[in-house]
């Protein structure tokens, strides 16, 4: 492989064996629940119970739903606060990055709703952090500004790539947030929720959704890291990235 002939990365589905080693036990507590959620045009997301679901913290749980077609939907559920937020990740025809996403918060139904939304945050920015998804793969982050983040495998069969792509990041709680990257090189584009309260052992949940090596098919699947916080940049106020 040569690191700078694009042409050559491997693509989403090759990446996927192996991948997935540090995926967290999945949970059936909302097993069989009906969940409605909405934002303020009215009903958003109506979610029955039966994907693959997560348990980040306290009564807060990130679930996969299944894929259709070409769009992919992740969400955040706040069953203590009565709060959710909807990504949808959706494979376009052309455009980059080809993969797009979108964000709703919401309220959920028949849940009391307290503190603040599911909102923006920039408080990743200057972080670099290592990320080991398995016994072979690595990687590094280093999170630039609102919308861009540079990654670099230390680990696996993309040991040497690094690239910078476009990022989203949400608050979900004091220290757990939703990061987001769509990449250009490849079509695909990431979902993750990262607990980073704790520097030595921060831990990350999430799916991977793009085009296969075929370049016509979806494909997704789901993954779990274990994380530790390298360095923190702090920049002197008038060059803060985060307040650009």
């Amino acid at each position: 492989m040569t690191l700078s002939d694009t042409s050559t990365w491997l693509p989403l589905d090759g990446l996927a064996p192996g991948f997935d080693a540090n995926k967290a036990p999945t949970v059936d507590d909302l097993h069989g629940r009906e969940f409605v959620l909405r934002d303020d045009t009215g009903p958003l997301f109506t979610w029955h119970g039966t994907d693959e679901t997560f348990l980040v913290d306290d009564d807060l749980y990130y679930v996969q739903v299944e894929p259709t077609g070409r769009e992919a939907v992740s969400l955040f559920l706040d069953l203590r606060d009565g709060r959710a937020l909807v990504v949808t990740t959706t494979i376009g025809d052309h455009g980059t990055p080809r993969v797009t996403q979108d964000f709703r918060p919401a309220t959920i139904d028949g849940h009391d709703v307290r503190g603040e939304a599911m909102a923006p945050s920039t408080a990743l920015i200057g972080r670099r952090v290592l990320w080991v998804y398995s016994a072979e793969h690595a990687y590094e982050h280093v999170y630039l500004s609102p919308h861009w983040y540079t990654w670099q495998c230390l680990a696996g069969p993309e040991r040497g790539l690094a690239d910078t792509d476009e990022n989203t990041v949400y608050r979900l709680r004091p220290g757990i947030h939703v990061f987001t990257w769509r990449e250009k090189v490849i079509p695909c584009a990431s979902v993750t929720v990262a607990d980073h309260r704790d520097a030595r052992a921060l831990r990350s949940h999430g799916v991977l959704f793009g085009l296969d090596a075929t370049g016509e098919q979806p494909t997704h699947f789901t993954f779990g890291a274990h994380g530790r916080l390298l360095s923190t940049t702090v920049h002197p106020g008038p060059y803060d990235p985060a307040e650009g």
